[in-house]
């Protein structure tokens, strides 16, 4: 008995001691921390907006110069709780203020917080992690000269289980993947570019892919649509397919990300708003990529309406 006792102790101990080791926070590759001070913050204000930032790090409804005041709050209701946007301005104590390039290197592209810990998901650090360095530099050079915001960040409403973030090393093991998602023609500069836009700044995946059990993008169904992250009606299937926006041309995608409209005579409408309102502020050359890359991706039959 008292063999088998302690190969149990043995066997726990072990069993921690890899669960530590397979869940330790990652950090960024020197790549990305050598020019990271170096950002051009005008070149940043592009990478701003395509990112989306504002959409979720300023209250509902902000509009004009609001929308530069980082102070967070936002509510992001899940299947696993209630997420609220922390405060990303450049405050020193309430914001990121006191970060330095590389805590917000490895924010953004690892999900891992200054003091080590993992950042849930509901950050889309799974889709900034295929940022350029420079890209990623000018970000934080343009974040670094907006507004201070005097706001307290909220903390997160999730059930026990959730509120234990090392677990969440399992779940980067298995959803943070570095790389392409789809493969565009290599003669194609234009929708190879759309494709970084895509794939990695506008994050589109994130709402556009459905999800499985444990909240992981899949990659399979990729911008088919599906259930609504927040668990209200579903979201637009935005592949070439018939059931998607296979009857879109070109000219129909670029045109609505620059005005709101669609070929239908509608409107965007509930969050696409504000991503519509990111999309406007940028070149015609980048809506016009990213119309490229949604007409070359595989077509997606649309999940059944519930």
């Amino acid at each position: 008995m008292k063999r088998i006792a302690l190969s149990l102790v043995i066997l726990g101990v072990c069993g921690i001691a890899l669960f530590w080791l397979l869940t330790r926070p990652g950090h960024v590759d020197d790549v990305y921390l050598a020019g990271i001070e170096d950002g051009d913050a005008l070149k940043g204000e592009r990478i701003f907006w395509l990112g989306g930032c504002s959409s979720c790090h300023t209250k509902k409804e902000t509009k004009g110069d609001e929308k530069l005041k980082l102070g967070g709050q936002h509510p992001l209701k899940t299947p696993f709780g209630t997420f609220y946007a922390p405060n990303i301005s450049p405050h020193p104590s309430q914001g990121i203020g006191d970060w330095s390039g590389a805590d917000f290197a490895n924010a953004m592209i690892k999900g891992v917080s200054p003091d080590g810990s993992h950042y849930y998901p509901a950050f889309p650090y799974t889709t900034y992690t295929r940022m350029k360095p420079g890209d990623l530099a000018d970000l934080w050079a343009f974040l670094k000269s907006l507004p201070p915001v005097a706001v307290e960040n909220v903390p997160h409403e999730l059930p026990l289980p959730f509120r234990f973030r090392r677990g969440l090393g399992l779940w980067k093991l298995v959803n943070l993947k570095e790389g392409a998602i789809l493969q565009t023609p290599d003669d194609d500069s234009i929708v190879e570019e759309g494709r970084y836009l895509v794939e990695a700044l506008g994050h589109c995946g994130e709402c556009h892919t459905p999800r499985n059990l444990i909240g992981g993008m899949k990659t399979s169904q990729w911008l088919g649509g599906g259930p609504a992250p927040e668990g209200k009606g579903s979201i637009p299937n935005i592949t070439p397919h018939a059931s998607g926006i296979g009857d879109w041309s070109l000219k129909d995608i670029t045109y609505s990300l620059e005005t709101g409209f669609t070929p239908s005579f509608d409107s965007f409408g509930g969050s696409m708003t504000s991503v519509q309102e990111n999309m406007a502020k940028l070149s015609e050359a980048d809506r016009e990529a990213i119309a490229a890359y949604l007409k070359s991706v595989p077509p997606i039959i649309s999940p059944p309406k519930k």
